[in-house]
């Protein structure tokens, strides 16, 4: 069934593909965070571990919520590691001391956090506001969680 809700195919198709992308990254920092968690020792182990969990859990949600926006856009979702290997967020292949994790992933939430922003105009541009509006939440938590990262700095 074609869909009517105001917005052109090519436009929410752009949107969808930004979007697609987005999951990319933001799945990919999920998974780095979760790895760190399960990976860090230190002085401030019990505390980064924390809040390691409580970020990774944060963003788990955030992935199905952007999946289902570009589901409602009318377009598949591509979940899988291969449709994910195209993200910007660069792995972690060895054991880093826990500043190097804090430094990685305030450094991956500034990358999606530029994304985000971009899809946000992008967004604004094709009359997209629930896109807008998943972008400026999904902002406000990158920063509030690369904040609460920089303050162990």
């Amino acid at each position: 069934m074609k869909m009517k809700s105001g917005m052109t195919e090519q436009g929410r198709k752009k949107v969808a593909d930004e979007l697609r992308h987005y999951l990319a990254d933001s799945y990919s920092v999920y998974l780095k965070t979760q790895n760190f968690h399960w990976n860090v020792k230190g002085p401030h182990f019990f505390a980064l571990h924390l809040l390691f969990e409580k970020q990774y859990e944060e963003m788990a949600g955030a992935a199905d919520e952007i999946a289902e926006r570009i589901a409602a856009l009318g377009f598949y979702v591509h979940a899988s590691f291969s449709a994910f290997k195209k993200c910007c967020i660069k792995e972690e292949f060895k054991p880093i001391p826990a500043k190097k994790m804090i430094e990685q992933l305030v450094s991956d939430h500034e990358a999606v956090i530029r994304c985000a922003r971009q899809i946000a105009i992008l967004a604004e541009e094709e009359k997209d506001q629930a896109t807008v509006d998943l972008m400026a939440r999904r902002l406000g938590s990158h920063e509030k969680m690369a904040w609460m990262l920089r303050s162990h700095l």
